[in-house]
């Protein structure tokens, strides 16, 4: 029996990571208010979150900031406009916090600077499982400049096993801190991801790695493979207020701290910030969450982009859709 299922205690290594911003980001482009971040920031220390993403650091070159908000880049200096200057460097926080470096989509050698003139904690490295050895490259840049680390390795539901036995057995011989198991298509049932907990808790345990979960909601499993996940050993795990992420969203907050029993989660202030943030992006128009579309791409472990485009055309010829990325007569 999972040693989480007895919901009677709680482990002490377990930490709880919001990727609002950040995964929520991609539903409104990271248009979010400085009254929205300020909000999350004291919500996030209130429920005694561990760690809180800012959002991505994304190349200038590639990406033009007209076109999004400034969470799309994460500015340090931003961050302290926000938040203040007395969270930069290695002293005592109150939460931690982090910010995502896709592979060939940053330049992490200019935009991620030392940590002790950042406030930021942590640098996560996300690729996919072709790409290790430029995110390897990227991890040693950010942990000889004093960042903790993680490696997301995305789109694992369709990589190779043997595949992801040699990139797991790469990334132990990195200083990487944290590899994640990530469900990027929302297509993982729990029995798979029990399998997939094994594949990659048998290099953590040799390489004397920690190991984290990042699960996506289409077929409305994204909390029960977190609860698999940390049944099986996995500390690190995702979480956005109201499930707010790509398409069909991720592991609620809500749900998540719910479950867990150590007493310095406190679910009051996220239900109080939904209430008074999440409620009102919904009303202004900002869509994401489950629905068919997200269902149909799961299913068929497919990259939601195209119910992405089925939502944002506000279509509802759910068998059509199926139709066309299915191909069946």
């Amino acid at each position: 029996m999972k040693e989480i299922s007895s919901l009677m205690g709680y482990r002490e290594s377990v930490r709880v990571v919001d990727a609002t911003l950040r995964d929520g980001g991609l539903v409104n482009d990271f248009f979010f208010t400085d009254e929205f971040v300020k909000d999350l920031y004291k919500a996030n220390i209130e429920a005694g979150v561990d760690c809180m993403e800012m959002g991505y650091k994304a190349s200038k070159k590639l990406f033009d900031p007209k076109k999004f908000g400034k969470w799309k880049f994460t500015n340090d200096e931003d961050i302290v406009e926000l938040l203040g200057s007395d969270i930069v460097g290695n002293g005592e926080k109150k939460i931690k916090l982090a910010a995502m470096a896709d592979v060939g989509r940053c330049d992490f050698k200019e935009d991620i600077h030392e940590r002790a003139e950042s406030p930021l904690d942590v640098i996560r490295v996300a690729c996919y499982v072709h790409q290790i050895p430029a995110a390897i490259e990227m991890i040693e840049d950010a942990h000889k400049k004093g960042y903790e680390t993680t490696c997301n390795i995305m789109a694992i539901s369709t990589a190779q096993e043997g595949d992801i036995k040699v990139a797991l057995d790469m990334l132990g011989k990195s200083p990487v801190d944290i590899i994640y198991i990530v469900d990027s298509f929302g297509s993982i049932y729990p029995e798979q991801m029990a399998r997939i907990v094994d594949v990659y808790k048998e290099s953590a345990d040799k390489y004397g790695k920690t190991l984290g979960v990042h699960a996506h909601d289409n077929q409305r499993l994204a909390f029960a493979n977190t609860l698999e996940a940390v049944g099986d050993g996995v500390d690190w795990l995702d979480a956005t207020y109201n499930s707010m992420g790509r398409g069909a969203g991720n592991c609620s907050m809500e749900n998540l701290l719910g479950l867990l029993h150590n007493p310095k989660y406190n679910i009051y202030p996220v239900l109080q910030f939904i209430e008074k943030h999440m409620l009102k992006l919904k009303a202004e128009g900002i869509v994401w969450g489950y629905d068919l579309q997200y269902l149909i791409t799961g299913l068929l472990n497919q990259h939601p982009r195209s119910a992405i485009a089925f939502t944002k055309e506000k279509r509802a010829d759910y068998s059509a859709f199926y139709h066309e990325i299915f191909g069946q007569d």
